[in-house]
């Protein structure tokens, strides 16, 4: 590989490192902010958001592992990890959604919540158009699925936010569980994806 090729794909690795590393830092921060707002708020749709960020860390952790050394059979595992990761956290709110819809648990208001989610909701757009052009360069699939599974954290955030919006502003109850489906229904479909790949 001529020298210029080299260090052209060792800059975008080093971007995808970078890129990775802040989605790190900031879903650390999103899980302790989220913990908190979700036990103030008694909210399913915080509480599974939080557990989106924990498996996003293990997702981003998945990346920079991949990225030392990139080969197919790392990719395979890389990709089967993030898989796994996501069909559990979507069995989590299948049974914790339905059981606040069937005991008719009404969240508190939690501005704390919708803070952090709607700034997150920023944040990974940003990052996933980041790691969706990296990947795209580096022809890497590990960076371009889990720039996909960043993308719909950004989505994840909004939904989020309209749930606890409309929690806050109307009493709509169900409205924090539901945005705690739309997180399960996101995490079947991007689990079912990953392993397939």
């Amino acid at each position: 590989m001529p020298n210029g090729v080299q260090r052209g794909a060792s800059a975008l690795r080093w971007r995808g490192f970078v890129l990775e590393g802040i989605t790190l830092c900031w879903n650390v921060a999103g899980v302790v902010v989220l913990a908190i707002a979700a036990l103030a708020a008694h909210s399913v749709a915080l509480a599974g958001f939080g557990l989106d960020s924990v498996i996003e860390i293990g997702a981003s952790a998945v990346v920079i592992w991949e990225l030392r050394a990139t080969d197919q059979q790392r990719q395979r595992r890389a990709l089967r990890g993030i898989g796994v990761s996501f069909m559990l956290l979507s069995a989590y709110l299948a049974i914790q959604g339905t059981l606040v819809i069937i005991a008719r648990y009404h969240a508190s208001r939690s501005p704390l919540g919708i803070w952090w989610t709607a700034v997150t909701a920023l944040v990974m757009f940003a990052l996933a158009a980041g790691k969706q052009r990296t990947g795209k360069l580096l022809d890497n699939p590990v960076l371009r699925t889990e720039g996909r599974v960043t993308f719909v954290d950004g989505l994840l955030a909004t939904a989020v936010v309209l749930g606890l919006a409309l929690n806050a502003s109307l009493g709509w109850w169900w409205a924090d569980p539901l945005a705690g489906y739309v997180i399960l229904g996101y995490g079947v479909r991007e689990g079912l994806g990953a392993l397939r790949d």
